[in-house]
């Protein structure tokens, strides 16, 4: 079976995929991270309205998460920069962790994915680090695409 890598051009360098013949379609893509606290350091934390001295775990996660969505194309070679039209987050702390979900959301001529992958991971590197004081035990468990939807080939996990 042969595979053909969308970033290698013909003979054999790196490079971005040319997307100028592509139609702009609305590009959806969701991701998902875990974060696994264990079920002493979420009792902690929800006691303590998920503040530690640094502010609210959570709320920050998410601005960090958008923020380094937005980024994506600086931290990955050859990803196309985008403009987002939308970039949203769920965070939902079921017994001894918490899933984040980013949702990104654009017009253009290639998809998201990296986005929201970049997203949920930031905003789960962000949790560690508001949490790390309390334990040195926190695992980011998996971080992986939901779904996408828009472009040539959609995915529903």
């Amino acid at each position: 079976m042969s595979i053909d890598f969308s970033h290698l051009q013909s003979d054999g360098t790196p490079g971005m995929v040319d997307v100028s013949s592509k139609n702009e379609t609305v590009r959806e893509a969701k991701a998902q991270s875990i974060v696994y606290l264990g079920a002493e350091i979420v009792q902690h934390f929800e006691a303590a309205g998920w503040q530690n001295k640094k502010g609210s775990i959570l709320q920050t996660a998410v601005i960090a998460g958008t923020m380094a969505a937005k980024k994506t194309s600086d931290l990955i070679p050859l990803c196309h920069p985008l403009g987002l039209d939308s970039c949203k987050f769920e965070t939902k702390v079921q017994k001894d962790q918490i899933i984040i979900t980013c949702i990104c959301r654009l017009e253009a001529k290639t998809g998201v994915e990296m986005e929201a992958l970049v997203g949920a991971s930031v905003a789960a590197l962000t949790v560690y680090d508001m949490c790390k004081s309390v334990s040195k035990g926190i695992v980011i468990k998996e971080t992986k695409l939901i779904s996408k939807s828009g472009g040539k080939s959609d995915f529903q996990a």
